[in-house]
């Protein structure tokens, strides 16, 4: 699988998914339906959002039919052992960079995809989506990086791809937020254009 990133940090940030009156639960709810609709499934790796793109994807019902689950890798070594980030990128770039997220969203596919035998019945099931976060929620800057970095990872059976960095305003609870928000978004993005292309 290959990663491609938006150019590097030194060029202005990328801009947010513009917002209207839609609520996380509201972008959730309509991930987990496209995801239902085609009988695919996600995997989720997080950094600074700890667990918060979870939680909002497993807040709809019926969510156990497309995630599968995901892995929380706060600490920069388990990225690399739990993900297989590579080593060599993170000793260059530091962890806040599009590469890493990524390699995260691929990683997330792999960690929780089965081989056969291990679910009832004895199939394989590889997971179809994979999404990484990485960023700087605050209060301090990480690798050089300013408080509101963030990089959003999406892997697919076609690659992946990394969007950012963005540059969200606010507290670290703020950060935190706009980034859950965000990585929905553009799986949900991913998920209709994947769908479009399908249907030519």
């Amino acid at each position: 699988m290959t990663a491609s990133t938006e150019p590097p940090s030194t060029t202005t940030t990328q801009q947010h998914t513009p917002r209207s009156t839609e609520t996380l639960p509201d972008i959730a709810s309509e991930v987990i339906a496209l995801l239902r609709a085609t009988g695919e499934t996600v995997g989720v790796a997080e950094s600074l959002t700890a667990g918060g793109v979870m939680a909002a994807l497993t807040s709809v019902p019926g969510a156990s039919a497309a995630f599968r689950g995901g892995v929380v890798s706060y600490a920069t070594e388990l990225k690399r052992t739990l993900l297989g980030v590579d080593a060599g990128l993170i000793a260059r770039e530091g962890v806040i960079h599009g590469d890493v997220a990524a390699q995260m969203a691929e990683g997330a596919r792999r960690a929780t995809s089965t081989d056969e035998g291990e679910e009832v019945g004895g199939a394989a099931v590889t997971t179809t989506w994979g999404v990484g976060t990485t960023g700087v929620a605050g209060p301090d800057m990480q690798d050089g990086k300013p408080v509101g970095t963030v990089y959003i990872g999406i892997a697919s059976p076609r690659g992946s791809r990394a969007w950012g960095p963005f540059l969200f305003p606010g507290p670290r609870e703020r950060v935190r937020e706009a980034t859950v928000l965000e990585a929905l978004s553009r799986l949900r993005e991913a998920l209709v254009d994947a769908a479009k292309e399908s249907a030519v």
